[in-house]
């Protein structure tokens, strides 16, 4: 039980904090559907995959002491900032988990804006479908976004970057 919360920290530890709850929630669903061993199962929600047993893992490492979670008000919205604590990284070396392989997949994850991500985890969900009928989902559960052609196509290389680092 343990082990997945040590992913966690891992991770985020990887990527030297993360900022934003959604962000958090696309990276790890990516990484996810890379091969990377993530056992949060998600669903399809307002801001595309979300996994309310990742909420409860974070929550519960807030608890324990061994992610810190700052808020930042920025005036029509709260922003939350993840960072491992000291005794977080402690935990993290007596568990040993090492979550990416490759830990560039992290930054690169990181780097990107929620929307962004909003948008590759999107595609990533329905990536069973044929490419067409994924762009026309896509557009169809996230109209309001106007995601560009540019930005899909921009998607589609991100995620075929990742899946040439070889994350598990």
């Amino acid at each position: 039980m343990l082990q997945e919360h040590a992913r966690i920290v891992d991770f985020i530890a990887t990527a030297e904090g993360v900022t934003g709850r959604k962000k958090l929630q696309k990276m790890v669903y990516i990484m996810k559907k890379l091969n990377v061993p993530f056992k949060e199962k998600y669903e399809f929600h307002i801001y595309g995959p979300y996994s309310e047993e990742l909420t409860a893992r974070i929550e519960e490492l807030c608890d324990m002491g061994f992610l810190s979670e700052a808020l930042e008000d920025k005036g029509s919205y709260v922003q939350y900032k993840y960072a491992v604590t000291d005794e977080g990284m402690e935990f993290r070396n007596a568990v040993g988990a090492s979550i990416p392989k490759n830990p560039e997949a992290a930054a690169l994850l990181n780097a990107k804006s929620a929307r962004f991500l909003e948008l590759a985890s999107t595609l990533l969900y329905f990536g069973h479908m044929e490419r067409g009928k994924q762009i026309a989902k896509l557009h169809s559960v996230k109209g309001k976004l106007n995601f560009t052609e540019a930005e899909i196509e921009e998607a589609y290389r991100f995620l075929d970057e990742l899946e040439q680092l070889k994350l598990s």
